[in-house]
């Protein structure tokens, strides 16, 4: 679920290849409860994580991804804004028909909301991406938002939900979980996090190769959470 977007064609390929590696929403190995700390908690684990250098900022007109919020993303990390109704559209017109077009729905949109943006790590030398997926305005907050995501991910366990106050006073909720790969019988970590706006819920979500690769990128998945700000 978390390969690249070019076409829709591209991903399919990518699909097949790389989404047990690069998908899903992992969680904390020792964390088994769904209840949440508390926001000062949160936001003391948040004060202690390494933060990596900023390289530039996604999010407002003219940047590589424009959304409903803006924050720093890592130095030489690369960002792609994506069209998932365009790719989507693609995909139902491709010579694979339907099976494209559902395979393509699986990888765009994951329970609440769809893809708008991927942060390749590659250009850094790491193997992941932080993902931005967004949603339609609803009564939705942030929590409930982030459960349905996790819940539309296939083989998770142990999440550990925690609030969180950027240094601008935004709140928000991040999760930490377990994913599961069937097709490589391997268990990883994975984080992400979701913020309410008057455009509808944001998700910022952090995957990776494995467990190695996904804590090396946790200073970039914290420069964007301290430096999140609505538009």
């Amino acid at each position: 679920m978390q390969v690249g977007v070019g076409s829709v064609r591209g991903r399919v390929v990518q699909a097949v290849v790389l989404a047990a590696v690069l998908a899903g929403c992992s969680q904390s190995p020792d964390g088994d409860a769904k209840a949440s700390g508390s926001p000062s908690a949160a936001e003391s684990a948040g004060a202690n994580s390494a933060v990596a250098a900023r390289g530039g900022t996604v999010g407002a007109a003219g940047s590589a991804c424009e959304l409903p919020v803006s924050f720093d993303i890592a130095e030489r990390w690369k960002a792609k804004g994506i069209d998932a109704e365009k790719e989507l559209s693609k995909a139902s017109k491709g010579s694979d028909g339907d099976l494209s077009g559902a395979l393509a729905d699986s990888l765009l949109r994951q329970g609440p909301v769809t893809t708008a943006c991927e942060i390749d790590a590659k250009p850094a030398g790491k193997i992941g991406f932080l993902r931005v997926w967004t949603g339609e305005p609803g009564d939705a907050d942030a929590r409930t938002v982030l459960r349905q995501f996790v819940a539309a991910e296939d083989n998770t366990s142990k999440e550990k939900y925690r609030s969180f106050r950027t240094a601008g006073g935004l709140s928000g909720v991040e999760v930490e979980y377990l994913y599961t790969s069937k097709l490589l019988e391997e268990t990883k970590k994975e984080s992400a996090f979701a913020v309410s706006t008057p455009d509808g819920p944001v998700v910022l979500h952090l995957g990776g190769m494995d467990t190695d690769e996904h804590n090396a990128m946790l200073p970039a998945y914290e420069l964007a959470k301290q430096t999140l700000r609505v538009l």
